[in-house]
């Protein structure tokens, strides 16, 4: 009996969509992940060109699903935002993620960290940002592209990121990203915090607005009154002076 060798470029290859492990060790290190992610697509929610994803499959080479990474964020510019299993370069017209974040966590290796260096500085990431949030390393560091190559940004305090347009400040308390329009990333409780404020605040504001329409409108009553009165004290005044002269005319008459 014979056989048939099917080529492996026309077996159906399978690009997996998760690799079993969880995307955080750590709430600590989840939490970080979703303020980033979260913080950026508030910033590019209304840009149909701009897909954020955090903890997303990489695949950047057809055919070789061994090539692969899952960024804790990344950011692609030139493609919509929705919902996808993994990013399969060559569907998104050939557009890598420029910008990606790595959160780190205790397990993190320095090869590890190498090999995921080497991986975005060979498929054209032109952004990396490495953040450690645990309170006794607290440490930031940036790299961006120049030609083929991932520089490290000297100075992370103030950095602007030129594709993300969001600065990055770091001190005592760690790392604090501010977006184009000046407010800060938070996390999810952080954010409906300021939303709910925000809310009270607007509300406040409103009902100020209102009692003071109302003071002016009572206001305007007043002195419209004080209008009506005055009017009917110089009518009141015309009549006696006309029965005044008329008394006087009456009496030379």
């Amino acid at each position: 009996m014979s056989t048939l060798t099917v080529p492996i470029s026309a077996r159906s290859i399978i690009y997996p969509d998760s690799d079993g492990k969880p995307m955080a060790e750590n709430t600590l290190q989840y939490d970080w992940i979703v303020k980033i992610t979260g913080g950026l697509r508030r910033v590019f929610g209304d840009d149909p060109k701009v897909f954020v994803a955090g903890d997303l499959f990489w695949y950047p080479v057809e055919g070789r699903p061994d090539i692969r990474i899952a960024p804790d964020v990344l950011v692609v510019f030139g493609r919509p935002p929705g919902h996808r299993m993994s990013y399969r370069q060559w569907e998104e017209e050939g557009i890598a993620p420029q910008v990606v974040f790595e959160v780190l966590s205790p397990s993190n290796r320095v090869g590890e960290m190498s090999s995921k260096f080497d991986f975005y500085r060979r498929h054209g990431v032109e952004e990396y940002y490495i953040y450690d949030p645990d309170p006794n390393t607290i440490e930031l560091s940036g790299f961006i592209r120049q030609k083929d190559d991932l520089v490290e940004i000297q100075t992370m305090h103030g950095h602007v990121s030129p594709r993300l347009k969001v600065t990055f400040e770091s001190g005592a308390d760690g790392l604090q990203l501010i977006g184009p329009d000046g407010r800060r990333f938070g996390t999810f409780e952080e954010v409906a915090q300021a939303e709910e404020q925000a809310r009270r605040f607007a509300a406040d504001q409103q009902r100020r607005a209102q009692e003071a329409e109302q003071r002016a409108e009572q206001e305007r009553d007043r002195a419209e009154q004080e209008r009506n009165r005055a009017e009917q004290e110089r009518n009141r005044a015309d009549r006696l002076q006309a029965e005044l002269d008329q008394l006087r005319r009456d009496a030379t008459g």
